[in-house]
């Protein structure tokens, strides 16, 4: 049988967890709100592949990885309000995201492992320990 306390403190735990990822939430989408607007306002980029040079317009990506930001942020405020589609929003945000470092492992070793990992902790604390009642 659980007593109170018990259940008081895996409460407390998983309020904490929410707290946890939404503070990542809040990282990430800023960070994307800040990418965005960059790439919004100074909109081409040049890259050089093979010896040749390639100008990129990045307005379109701009506003999509602006709104993601946005987005991303909403969702970390529902979390901290404990509101379940906020939970859902972060998870499938959390799964892309470490879906997308694939992509870039073998550029950014290291970045995308930690990008990764923090998805997995992120997405394990809110299903594993999710709360409503909180």
């Amino acid at each position: 049988m659980t007593s109170y306390a018990q259940t008081d403190a895996r409460a407390g735990a998983a309020e904490g967890w929410a707290m946890f990822a939404g503070i990542i939430m809040v990282i990430a989408g800023a960070s994307d709100i800040i990418f965005g607007l960059t790439a919004i306002f100074k909109d081409e980029a040049l890259t050089r592949v093979g010896g040749h040079t390639i100008v990129w317009d990045l307005t379109a990506w701009g506003w999509i990885t602006l709104l993601i930001g946005v987005l991303m942020v909403a969702a970390a405020f529902g979390l901290f309000s404990g509101q379940s589609w906020a939970m859902w929003t972060t998870i499938a945000f959390a799964t892309l995201a470490a879906i997308g470092q694939i992509s870039w492992i073998t550029v950014y070793p290291i970045w995308s492992l930690i990008v990764i990992s923090l998805c997995v902790i992120v997405i394990y604390q809110l299903t594993a320990r999710w709360n409503p009642q909180a």
